[in-house]
């Protein structure tokens, strides 16, 4: 081949690259990913989704820079579960996966990601790329399970399902007299420079008690757990002490992640225990929501703020290092958000986490990466968390998992007339089933109670049961769902 033409061809593939990836300040260079998970995020808490109470800007200029997916779903109404399923792609249940370890049952041998399972991180850590996971783990506290066995190079975070955000305990909990306010009394406060309010079921049902910053009431099912119980921050496996508030320091240490791997390829999940329990949120956010004049709201509020800051420092983080073109960024939550216990919405949807209806499975999404996805579109037809998995593996350019049961997102976000997913499948202890084909929905709530089926697009807040007149419908998507579950082993206690 003459030189030329050599030289003329090699000219031709650079600039094809640079057009699919954008600028690359350190040559040509796969794809980025960066995952963001919140934790107990409600369907209508962000602007994106129609929420003018509490501002999410930084969310929402994702959204604006992406697709907003208002049909996009988890595998799972809770947390672990969820989790599993998003990092190896497939339905968790199907690994037998359904249960969600809280407290002590965090550090069985059998709690968490099954070792059979192989995570989507695992195979681009073997591609090359450089791996990170800052924040919440909850796949397994053993040795085995520790996300530097699953495929992460690095780990800033903690393992169980939820942590407090500052240092310190909770004064000692006497029992209760004929005076609560006296009984509950501390002499100094128990976490320093936030506003926190714990669930306390000793006190009568509805009541709250105020000690300088710290809240108790009785708003919800349980008292406040205690998260920091054999539960650590850790940096890869040596314990630390962390005094920054924990959303900010997960945070930054996403951000330092970029900094420190922006010549590599690399992935990133940055997985943030808000909006979830125990309610702490800095005075300084708080302050910015002295219009809400309900305290429990106020401190969710703060919460979410921080949050959504952090989003803003990430993607900022990207674009400083001119990454934003060669970068995926997915934004989710990993299940609907509690109500009663966070004061969350899910508006318009029905119920909320540990259900499935709508509210426990529909979750605000966001995939963005300018140049290679379409800015400022609205998806409707359903995305589910699976994808993430093998979108990645597109990306990546490997080869897709045989066993995955997401789909590239690359594959078919473009294509007006692609199908997605017409089909998903739930499953969940206490005999809770559902599964959405098209735009019918069938619900099971609970083991013995009548199934019921739901047309979505009519009756997005599943209102109106319609299993007695659509007779025929609903055999055929409970034939479905009897076709998936007989696919899957047991539910592991």
């Amino acid at each position: 081949m003459p030189y030329c033409c050599h030289v003329l061809g090699l000219l031709l593939a650079l600039v094809s690259v640079q057009l699919a990836w954008g600028d690359d300040p350190a040559g040509v260079s796969r794809p980025n990913l960066v995952v963001i998970v919140a934790d107990d995020l409600g369907y209508g808490e962000t602007g994106m989704m129609g929420n003018r109470e509490i501002p999410t800007p930084n969310i929402d200029a994702l959204a604006a820079s992406g697709v907003r997916c208002t049909a996009g779903y988890v595998t799972s109404s809770y947390c672990s579960p969820s989790r599993a399923g998003i990092v190896s792609g497939r339905y968790q249940s199907r690994f037998g996966y359904d249960i969600n370890p809280t407290g002590k049952r965090n550090l069985l041998p059998d709690a968490g990601l099954p070792t059979s399972e192989t995570t989507f991180v695992s195979r681009l850590s073997a591609a090359g790329y450089q791996t990170g996971l800052v924040g919440k783990w909850h796949l397994g506290g053993t040795e085995a399970m520790h996300p530097l066995q699953r495929g992460f190079d690095s780990f800033y975070g903690f393992l169980h399902e939820g942590h407090f955000y500052v240092p310190g305990s909770l004064p000692e909990q006497a029992p209760l007299t004929d005076s609560p306010t006296d009984s509950l009394a501390v002499e100094n406060e128990p976490f320093e420079n936030v506003l926190t309010m714990v669930r306390d079921n000793r006190l009568p049902s509805g009541q709250r008690v105020r000690q300088g910053n710290l809240i108790r009431g009785n708003y919800a099912r349980i008292s406040e757990p205690a998260y920091d119980q054999d539960n650590p921050i850790l940096r890869g496996t040596d314990v630390i002490t962390e005094t920054r508030y924990l959303t900010d320091a997960i945070t930054e240490e996403a951000v330092d992640f970029i900094q420190q791997n922006q010549s590599s390829p690399f992935c990133l999940m940055v997985c943030y225990n808000a909006v979830h329990s125990p309610m702490q949120a800095t005075l300084a956010d708080c302050e910015l929501m002295q219009r809400i004049p309900d305290e429990q709201r106020r401190i969710f509020a703060g919460m979410l703020i921080a949050l959504d800051r952090g989003v803003g420092q990430i993607t900022s983080s990207i674009d400083e290092h001119r990454l934003r073109r060669q970068t995926l960024v997915v934004f989710l939550s990993d299940n609907g958000g509690p109500t009663a216990e966070l004061t969350s919405s899910n508006a318009p949807l029905r119920d909320g986490k540990g259900s499935l209806y709508e509210g426990g499975v529909r979750i605000p999404m966001v995939w963005s990466m300018p140049g290679r996805l379409p800015a400022g579109v609205t998806e409707k037809r359903p995305v589910l968390s699976l994808d993430i998995a093998a979108t990645a593996l597109d990306l990546a350019g490997l080869p897709p998992d045989p066993n995955a049961d997401g789909i590239s997102l690359l594959k078919w976000i473009d294509e007006p007339m692609a199908a997605g997913h017409k089909t998903i499948f739930w499953r969940m202890p206490g005999g809770k089933q559902a599964l959405r084909s098209d735009d019918w929905k069938v619900v099971r709530p609970g083991k013995g109670k009548p199934i019921e089926l739901y047309q979505l697009s009519a009756d997005l807040g599943e209102q109106r049961n319609l299993a007695a007149s659509e007779t025929a419908k609903l055999k055929e998507l409970m034939n479905r769902w009897q076709s998936y579950d007989a696919q899957m082993p047991e539910i592991k206690n």
